[in-house]
């Protein structure tokens, strides 16, 4: 049996007997006035972040979500879509789908505004998503394309860009790791499927979407949400899991690279009113202005003392120097 049947199988199983709390934190869906969320959906919310973001949703987008779970996101995305096959929703697990279906259907109870039409179901996987090239504004996934090994996962972002239209926005929640995840470890193919041995590096996730071609790539929040401890994963000492949630745009990747916010910004102290590094950025003296990891890069590299370059926050909210 191969890892992706493994975690076929693992899903299938808690389809049908959900696990509250399974993979990753325990966190609570988005709060949105208006929305109901059934305990059904909320038991199955095997998620270790969110991909719903209301600022990326505006317009009523076509939305591509993959690894439909128990419905809980596909439901919080067609809150901003509200039109039928607005969030096209693929898993190739049948229980999840069915599971899916029925927890959409008690939604539609809860929720006047909700039709079940609003979410199309289709079978199918990340490797080879069921829709045309660049139809649609959003792909969405959350703590599934980190249990593909980096092989599938470069297939997974591929199709991600395929489908997205010119411009459009891939919202990833995924766990990273804040070192190489030992081999013992990641060939155990049931951790994987539980979310626990399939992370990669902050640096090796963030060049795996650059890799697949997207020019612009923000971090929502990084945050921790698991140890690994000696005894229990025979480590020689504990490995932190964190929760990363992004969104990369489809863009063209600029010739000096790409434009990764992590949440730094460049403060200009000097004697003028305004600086301006004739490349397109211009600071207002004392006022925090938000740029790009590699736009902060070139500043520190300035060696100005009228520059400071702040820490990253790893929550970027947008603008900025891109």
């Amino acid at each position: 049996m191969s890892y992706l049947e493994t975690a076929a199988e693992f899903y299938s199983e808690v389809a049908q007997t959900p696990q509250v709390g399974l993979c990753c934190v325990q966190s609570s869906p988005l709060q949105l006035p208006g929305l109901k969320v059934p305990c059904q959906m909320r038991e199955m919310n095997y998620g270790c972040g969110t991909t719903v973001h209301p600022t990326e949703l505006a317009g009523e987008p076509t939305v591509l979500y993959v690894g439909v779970g128990g419905g809980l996101e596909a439901l919080q995305f067609a809150y901003f879509s509200r039109r039928p096959a607005g969030v096209i929703a693929v898993d190739p697990v049948a229980a999840m789908r069915e599971a899916a279906n029925r927890n959409l259907a008690i939604a539609a109870l809860k929720n006047d505004w909700f039709e079940p039409s609003y979410v199309e179901i289709r079978e199918g996987d990340a490797f080879a998503l069921p829709v045309p090239d660049a139809s649609v504004d959003v792909v969405a996934q959350n703590c599934l394309f980190n249990i593909f090994a980096p092989s599938d996962l470069a297939k997974a972002l591929q199709e991600a860009y395929r489908v997205l239209k010119p411009g459009g926005r891939l919202l990833m929640s995924d766990p990273i790791a804040t070192r190489p995840i030992p081999a013992h470890l990641q060939q155990d193919d049931r951790l994987r499927a539980m979310c626990l041995s399939g992370a990669l590096t902050y640096e090796q996730y963030i060049q795996q979407l650059v890799s697949a071609g997207f020019g612009q790539v923000e971090i929502r929040a990084r945050r921790p949400y698991r140890l690994l401890d000696c005894q229990n994963y025979n480590l020689e000492a504990p490995l932190l899991l964190e929760s990363l949630d992004s969104v990369s745009f489809k863009v063209i990747i600029p010739e000096d690279g790409p434009c990764i916010f992590t949440g730094k910004t460049a403060i200009y102290m000097g004697a003028e009113e305004f600086f301006d590094d004739s490349a397109g950025h211009i600071l207002q003296r004392g006022v925090p202005a938000a740029v790009c990891d590699k736009t902060a890069a070139k500043f520190a590299s300035m060696k100005s003392n009228d520059i400071l370059i702040t820490d990253s926050t790893w929550h970027y909210t947008g603008g900025g120097c891109c």
